[in-house]
């Protein structure tokens, strides 16, 4: 039986010109809320260690909502559970896209990052493990140190001004949003003390209900969805159920299809509009309110005393980085894969390494994994050292290589004739038609030229033979 010709893939090639656009978009407010969410955490840390810090505990633990709903929670616990649903549903939205019509609906590009991610989460995980426990601790923290804070990472790059190549941006937000769906089944599954029943089948009624209303009656209106958004998280919430459940689960559920054929895809207009919302406000309230550790000589001693708090930032600055690149460079080992010609696996370790910053979701789970105060302040201690030893090796990694990505960057943004369609894709397909074969294929429902309008069909009209002479005896008119 003779063999298939597979096609050799790249590792951290060019994006498709519709991803290329959607990552740029995605970025560009995920940039500008890691800058919002840099600043809030830094307020955070100032308040919590000057005299001020009884005020900053005082409305931290101020209690409202409505009693009779089960809802009078702290002002931490609003941002925690409330605020961060909006960064899941944002998250869940983005799978959903990738999934269906992006860099993961076909399993040849879909391997590298997933295994990339899955290796970026199981390995953290190990560490923490294998130094807790050798130190005589527990498991409880083992989950901590598997987030990824692709907001927070994005804001470092953004203060040190690198330039990071599409594709290494898109494999970071890959990896990211993968680390958040892993994060929540995580939380649903080992952070799930009781279920109430009836709470969990209402809220189940109410997400068959807004999949019916969204994807087969095609129901527009913000008005019918967001009180029902808001049934569904109060259910989840009262069911036992951590509520950021709901939000990824409603995220899921968008439909990515678009609307008549010149219609925009709900899924991408949705995130579009609530990430702003999610980057900007929801996780930089929850960073002021969960980030405010007491820092001192004792705080970071405790840090690498104790077996928790060592195990989580180990996790975070070694474990990622061993667990992203080794599993990416296991990945094109064993299947047909090469690595782009621009990059180098340093690439890869400097990114890897980026994606040690698990600040937002680390604390969240922090949170649910120890309940003491004093040992929630310890692990806190443990995700913000881990983070910020993530970040600053980072930022040496990639400083060095910092002339290489510009290069890559402007080659890859240039667009001279300003018809928003960069030079590059145009030159690739130009060159690829002259040596006479088809484009790469692009996403459904994006035609291929830069005028918009697809490819023009041949004319039938009168063409002109050898020797200046038009077929039929005369020129046309025109």
């Amino acid at each position: 039986m003779p063999r298939r010709n597979r096609r050799t893939r790249t590792f951290l090639g060019r994006l498709p010109l519709p991803e290329h656009t959607f990552v740029a978009d995605a970025l560009r407010t995920e940039t500008v809320g890691g800058m919002v969410l840099l600043a809030a955490a830094a307020v955070a840390l100032v308040w919590a260690n000057t005299p001020l810090s009884g005020a900053y505990e005082s409305i931290r633990d101020f209690h409202f909502g409505i009693e009779a709903l089960g809802l009078n929670l702290s002002v931490a616990h609003w941002t925690a559970d409330g605020l961060l649903s909006i960064f899941f549903f944002v998250a869940g939205a983005e799978l959903k896209r990738e999934l269906v019509i992006g860099e993961l609906r076909h399993r040849g590009t879909a391997l590298l990052p997933v295994v990339a991610a899955a290796s970026g989460m199981l390995v953290p995980a190990l560490v923490y493990g294998l130094v807790a426990t050798s130190r005589g601790g527990t498991w409880n923290g083992w989950a901590v140190p598997m987030a990824t804070d692709i907001a927070f990472a994005l804001g470092v790059l953004a203060v040190i001004s690198t330039h990071l190549p599409s594709a290494l941006r898109a494999f970071l937000l890959t990896v990211a949003v993968v680390d958040d769906l892993g994060a929540i089944v995580v939380i649903a599954i080992f952070y799930t003390s009781t279920i109430h029943l009836p709470a969990l089948i209402g809220a189940v009624l109410g997400l068959g209900l807004f999949f019916h209303l969204h994807d087969r009656r095609r129901v527009h209106g913000w008005y019918w969805y967001l009180p029902l958004a808001l049934a569904i998280w109060g259910l989840t919430h009262a069911s036992g159920v951590h509520a950021t459940v709901a939000g990824v689960a409603m995220g899921l559920m968008l439909r990515v299809a678009k609307d008549g054929e010149q219609g925009r895809r709900p899924a991408e207009r949705i995130a579009h509009l609530a990430r702003p919302v999610s980057a900007g406000v929801a996780v930089p309230l929850f960073a002021l309110f969960a980030a405010g550790v007491s820092v001192s000589g004792d705080t970071l001693g405790d840090v690498v005393e104790r077996p928790e708090p060592l195990g989580v930032a180990l996790g975070l600055a070694a474990g990622k980085v061993l667990g992203i690149a080794g599993g990416s460079y296991l990945a094109v080992r064993f299947t047909r894969a090469r690595l782009s010609e621009d990059l180098a696996w340093a690439d890869v370790v400097a990114v890897a390494m980026l994606a040690g910053i698990g600040f937002t979701v680390s604390l969240l789970i922090g949170e649910l994994a120890y309940l003491d105060p004093a040992e929630l302040e310890h692990i806190k201690a443990g995700v913000l050292l881990g983070s910020l030893t993530s970040a600053v090796v980072a930022c040496l990694l990639l400083r060095l290589r910092n002339n290489k990505y510009r290069r890559l960057y402007e080659a890859e943004t240039a667009d001279q004739n300003a018809d928003g369609i960069p030079d590059i894709y145009q030159l690739g397909d130009a060159h690829e038609r002259r040596r006479g074969t088809r484009p790469k294929a692009r996403e459904p429902d994006h035609p291929p030229s830069s005028n918009g309008q697809g490819h023009q069909p041949r004319s039938s009209g009168p063409r002109l033979r050898k020797g200046g002479h038009y077929r039929g005896g005369r020129r046309p008119t025109t």
